[in-house]
């Protein structure tokens, strides 16, 4: 975080006609939350950086759309754009996970020192809508979308394991191919039947159509995004939100869009797989649990393990094609990509609950309970999974980044091509313009 900061404020002294910094808010710990501008324009570009704490590659991707657009007055001047980037949602939640930041980049590492806050203190959800919003960080991010009204917002997410891929509140044709050219020039698989959007409708191959919100409860929030966000929160305004999501280790299985040789025998095994693994768990947390009451700051390790365990039987009776749940809510059709993402979704819940787990005990300072061997066992082998059996291969962060920025610039593109009408009926609309000059690719 704090290197982010201070790239910024340099970028600032070398450019100070065209780039400013400026505090739009604290966090909870009292970290600023900094907003770098960039260019003069009438039309708002909002990028939001580090939503998520376990996913730092967009604070990289904001400073390289910041000397991108420093560099092409076509993104500027000539859009008559200001591009305003905030560097990082939860830098509280983001120092948390620096201790794997420096590598090294292994699947075993990133987990041992794995954070993520609770589903409720995750700043881009308002689980109770706007005006009742309880993190400073998420009323720092509204009161900024009120105040620019932007024509765009991108929200800078990372997959640990799999694919990229885009969610859109609006459909910008056109993107899809131009997520395509990208990931393919970079090596990037496009994860094409993402856990995340499995109901949700495709508009293009990776590219999803985030559906509105509405009011549920808290499983079927977490599971299917039914909640109010701070996506959805700028439409008032005419805004599209792109989230692009970037992978941190690519698998290339999810871009296999081929029919699955026996779909239902991956669905029995995924689903069985995650039940005895959250019963492990489940085991392990009730034999630390008695011990946690002097461990330093144990309720917000403690939040996120108890959401995964409360998600992870739902999920797999969802998934299971022998459980009345599958027959109640069927699955949609699903290609060898989708079963390859459900794998992963999987075996990503056992392992963010291990890795936090095994934070928990260490932070403690000993192990009373002599949970650490097990602990240490099951990352071992599931994360071994991952490498052997799911073929994860890491992914350089200039690359993770190139790839995120190129998707923000073709959704920039694409989006300031339309401009806000209004219908006969005084409904918003979008009506098309004259595209701006591509940059790059």
């Amino acid at each position: 975080m704090d290197e982010l900061a201070a790239r910024a404020a340099s970028l600032v002294t070398r450019h100070p006609r065209d780039a400013r910094l400026r505090r739009v808010g604290t966090s909870r710990a009292g970290t600023p939350l900094w907003l770098l501008s960039v260019g003069h324009g009438s039309r708002q570009a909002l990028v939001v950086a580090g939503p998520h704490a376990n996913e730092p590659v967009g604070g990289a991707t904001a400073l390289r759309l910041a000397e991108r657009a420093l560099a092409d007055p076509r993104l500027t001047e000539g859009a008559d754009t200001t591009w305003n980037l905030l560097l990082c949602l939860d830098p509280d939640g983001s120092r948390r996970n620096e201790g794997w930041l420096a590598g090294p980049y292994t699947l075993d590492h990133y987990f041992r020192n794995f954070f993520r806050p609770g589903f409720l203190e995750q700043p881009e959800w308002l689980p109770d809508g706007a005006d009742a919003a309880a993190l400073p960080e998420t009323r720092a991010l509204l009161g900024l979308q009120d105040e620019l009204r932007p024509f765009l917002q991108c929200s800078l997410h990372g997959v640990d394991v799999g694919g990229g891929f885009v969610e859109l509140t609006h459909d910008l044709p056109g993107l899809a191919q131009r997520v395509a050219h990208s990931a393919t020039r970079l090596g990037i698989p496009r994860e094409l039947g993402a856990y995340d959007t499995l109901y949700w409708p495709t508009v293009g191959p990776a590219v999803y159509r985030i559906p509105p919100p509405r009011r549920g409860d808290l499983v079927a929030a977490i599971t299917e995004a039914a909640v109010e966000n701070t996506w959805f929160h700028p439409c008032r305004h005419g805004t599209v939100t792109a989230v692009v999501e970037a992978p941190m280790w690519g698998v290339a299985a999810v871009q296999d869009g081929s029919p699955p040789a026996d779909r239902d025998a991956v669905l029995r095994a995924v689903s069985r797989a995650l039940r005895h693994d959250t019963r492990l768990l489940e085991g392990v947390l009730a034999r630390i649990r008695p011990h946690l009451a002097a461990a330093p700051d144990a309720g917000r390790l403690l939040a996120p393990v108890d959401d995964y365990l409360l998600v992870g039987p739902g999920l797999a009776d969802a998934w299971d094609p022998d459980t009345d749940d599958a027959g109640a809510h069927p699955l949609p059709p699903l290609s060898t990509a989708h079963l390859a993402a459900l794998r992963i979704a999987g075996r990503r819940l056992a392992l963010r609950t291990a890795g936090l787990l095994h934070r928990l005990v260490r932070d403690t300072g000993h192990d009373p309970a002599g949970v650490l061997p097990d602990l240490d066992r099951l990352i071992d082998r599931w994360c071994a999974d991952y490498r052997d059996g799911c073929q994860a291969r890491w992914i350089p962060v200039a690359r993770q980044a190139e790839y995120q920025a190129r998707v923000v610039l073709s959704a920039f593109d694409l989006a300031h091509g339309r401009t806000r009408v209004r219908s006969r009926s005084g409904e918003p609309g979008w009506g098309t313009r004259a595209a701006v000059p591509m940059h790059g690719e």
